[in-house]
């Protein structure tokens, strides 16, 4: 079943924050990441991964390379997710 408008115009704009997180390294991260597997993401998936983005990038980027334990809040389904994409 295709996104509803509202749904594929988040997913637009999660790709584009995605792109353009501030710092090349996590920009490369999350920009194959959303690319890849963006549209496979259900609603409570998406609000995890904005919530990541809203994460200053130097801590997010601590987090998804394991460098850093993020807070239990942060550690959902969706981080473990960006980290499987780009330890496979």
């Amino acid at each position: 079943m295709p996104d509803s408008p509202a749904l594929a115009e988040r997913r637009r704009k999660l790709l584009y924050r995605s792109l353009y997180t501030g710092t090349r390294e996590t920009d490369l991260l999350l920009s194959r990441f959303a690319r890849a597997r963006l549209a496979g993401l259900g609603p409570d998936q998406l609000d995890a991964y904005e919530a990541l983005l809203a994460i200053e990038d130097p801590r997010l980027y601590t987090w998804i390379t394991g460098m850093e334990v993020p807070p239990p809040a942060y550690d959902t389904d969706v981080l473990h997710m960006i980290r499987s994409f780009h330890h496979a």
